[in-house]
């Protein structure tokens, strides 16, 4: 069935309670409490958690006593994606200032307002792109179905005699699955959440020096990762995983054989070595110098193809584009901004592209408040208006293809870090104020994208629920506001209580960031990486292969790439049985379909639906917990059982879950014994 025309749960004809007075408090307090958690587990960790699942169980548990709509649990969740989109954009590049020394401390004042303008930014560019990228493309947004799934089996009034057989009692049997898991691995540390180890495949003489040669292999235990590949296919997963095999298993023991592999020097390093090792240093500094060399160096092959493929991306939605400016056109021209249903309805178009023109103001002022180049800041001011519109519609695809959870939105910034950074070389601003300019820019344009991608995991959502995009949007702009106003003051407190750059605080995505910045600026970027990058992507593209997915596997953790790639696996092995039990039909239904399907559910359609809330019980399960935890830590509150935790037990338990993720959705096929 074509987007265009989709059904949703809740019909464009009917209107409910939606954008409430208690729907935008809740989300304002999902902002800010979920951004706070997500701030400092990024500071420490290098990585968020996704908010758009949890906060839709957290606001629906907050909003049951006053029997919420699922429109209005829908609008709460927008609260807590701004606030975990904003806190990473902040704390991808923020801290680069310290690092860099262009602050001695964290300014509330700029940092609030730098986060403020880029949250309203990508805020509005996502208007004339949502058509663009949700209702006229077939890209699966795996959060978008999960959320969907997990409201419209869970949110009170429906009557549950239309289930149509589908019990969702495996969405509630997959949170607490994954969630004990989960606490398993992060709270208690009984087992690891990440297996690994390395072979040694002999030892060569190169360039006159004996050379050992080495193999890395590992998986991320991670139900959540298996239940995204499960939902975004075999395909898609595939393509990560090819791009994790290229990045890990050829270019890093090839540059590793012909170098030499590096060992930890400094104090952190061989504590960080003993760490990966779980004890076993001599391990531990062999997977350490694997992931240095894919730090320094392989990660910007996967930058080089995200640049690349990203514009070819965007490039291949030209037509989508064009029609959803000529709609945004339109609108302005005859007044009209109402379409035929209500789930169609923007917010005006008009309006939306009068307060992108007028955001050039305030940039412009702040940029020349924080770097005092005048000339500079107004070229950069324009400059940031067209690479968030970029940005923003690279962060969507992004999201849509792989989800929020696995997005990579610090590729994006260093892909905008690149291009700015080279402009300012060009103009001469190599000073520490043109480092200044450039992170600042990245700053806004990272919140942007990261907004964007995380608004259309829910418009997404919305889509399938029967949510109004004006609404939704409002509703953002809400929580974008509320998060801008205390991510300073957090950031603030952690670096005051642990400092940035500390053990306590190593913030690893803005190091990446700043490292960036001195390279270009200082001229020591390893641009043939980057290049290379390039040239792959083009390679991919003339031999028509998506470029994205492989872009993606090179530059995350391949440890992160194989469990996507195991779920892929195995909704492959639910497909193919299914369609040889009943055979294919010649219109299948959607994803998307199924996850808000409710009556008439054929068995085959009821497999595939069974097989979502699962997965989508997986997800959001372990998405709480690692909110949870980092509250625990953020805390000070150690429940550690091991101080080192062994790892067999985990990876059984996780093959368990995997055969359970093949076996639920099939479970009553194969007791059929017709």
């Amino acid at each position: 069935m074509s987007r265009e025309n989709f059904k949703s749960y809740i019909p464009a004809e009917r209107n409910i309670p939606e954008l409430t007075l208690k729907a935008v408090l809740v989300g304002i307090f999902l902002a800010v409490i979920l951004g706070a958690a997500n701030a400092y587990l990024g500071l420490y960790a290098g990585m968020t958690v996704s908010a758009i699942i949890p906060g839709a169980v957290v606001a629906l548990a907050l909003m049951k006593p006053f029997k919420p709509t699922i429109l209005e649990v829908n609008v709460a969740t927008m609260g807590a994606s701004a606030g975990e989109c904003i806190a990473a954009g902040v704390i991808f590049t923020i801290p680069a200032l310290i690092i860099l020394g262009v602050w001695t401390e964290i300014n509330y004042i700029q940092t609030s307002i730098i986060a403020l303008i880029g949250g309203l930014l990508g805020v509005l560019w996502i208007v004339p792109l949502r058509r663009a990228l949700v209702v006229k493309t077939d890209l699966p947004f795996p959060e978008g179905i999960a959320v969907a799934a997990v409201l419209t089996t869970t949110v009170p009034g429906k009557n549950k005699e239309q289930e149509g057989g589908v019990k969702s009692i495996w969405l509630a049997f997959g949170v607490i699955i994954a969630a004990l898991f989960k606490f398993g691995q992060l709270s208690l540390n009984i087992f690891r959440d990440t297996i690994d180890g390395m072979v040694s495949i002999g030892k060569y003489a190169i360039f006159g020096k004996e050379r050992e040669g080495w193999f890395y292999g590992g998986t991320a235990t991670s139900p959540a990762l298996l239940a995204v590949g499960w939902i975004i296919g075999p395909k898609i997963a595939a393509f990560v995983f090819v791009g994790g095999l290229l990045g890990w298993i050829i270019f890093v023991p090839l540059i590793a054989l012909a170098t030499g592999l590096p060992m930890p020097v400094t104090p952190q390093q061989i504590s960080d070595a003993i760490s990966l090792g779980n004890g076993d240093y001599s391990l531990g500094s062999h997977i350490w110098g694997f992931f240095k060399i894919w730090g320094e160096y392989i990660r910007y092959i996967g930058v080089g193809a995200m640049l690349v493929g990203g514009l070819w991306a965007v490039y291949s939605i030209r037509n989508n584009l064009v029609e959803s400016i000529k709609e945004a056109i339109l609108g302005i021209k005859t007044s009209t901004t109402t379409p035929k249903k209500r789930t169609e309805q923007d917010l005006s178009y008009k309006l939306v592209f009068i307060l992108i023109g007028l955001m050039m103001i305030p940039i412009f002022l702040l940029y020349q408040w924080l770097s005092g180049m005048f000339g500079i800041s107004i070229l950069m001011a324009v400059l940031t208006i067209g690479l968030a519109f970029i940005a923003s519609a690279l962060a969507g695809y992004l999201t849509g293809l792989v989800g929020s959870s696995n997005c990579p939105i610090s590729g994006v910034t260093v892909v905008v870090l690149l291009l700015v950074s080279l402009i300012l070389l060009g103009l001469g601003a190599t000073g520490l104020q043109g480092m200044a300019i450039v992170v600042f820019i990245s700053a806004v344009i990272c919140i942007g994208g990261s907004i964007s991608g995380d608004l259309l995991q829910t418009m997404a959502s919305g889509q399938m629920i029967g949510a109004t995009p004006k609404k939704l949007q409002i509703a953002m702009m809400f929580g974008v506001v509320a998060i801008s106003l205390t991510v300073g003051i957090t950031i603030g407190v952690l670096h005051q209580a642990f400092t940035i750059g500390s053990k306590n605080l190593p913030a690893p995505q803005a190091f990446l960031m700043a490292g960036i910045v001195k390279g270009v600026l200082g001229g020591h970027m390893i641009w043939p990486f980057v290049i290379a990058g390039m040239v792959l992507a083009f390679i991919l593209i003339l031999i028509k292969l998506p470029v994205l997915p492989v872009a993606i596997g090179i530059y995350l953790p391949f440890t992160l790439s194989v469990p996507i790639f195991a779920g892929g696996g195995i909704r492959y092995v639910t497909d193919r049985y299914i369609q040889k039990k009943y055979g294919k039909d010649d219109e299948e239904i959607s994803d998307w379909e199924l996850a808000i399907k409710q009556t008439d559910v054929k068995p085959k359609e009821k497999a595939i639906r069974t097989g979502l809330l699962f997965t989508a019980g997986l997800i959001t399960g372990e998405a709480l917990m690692g909110v949870v935890v980092a509250i625990l830590v953020v805390s000070g509150i150690q429940l550690t059982v091991f101080g080192t935790a062994p790892w067999w037990p985990g990876l059984l338990i996780w093959i368990f879950i995997g055969v359970l993720v093949a076996y639920i959705p099939l479970r009553e096929i194969l007791s059929d014994k017709r």
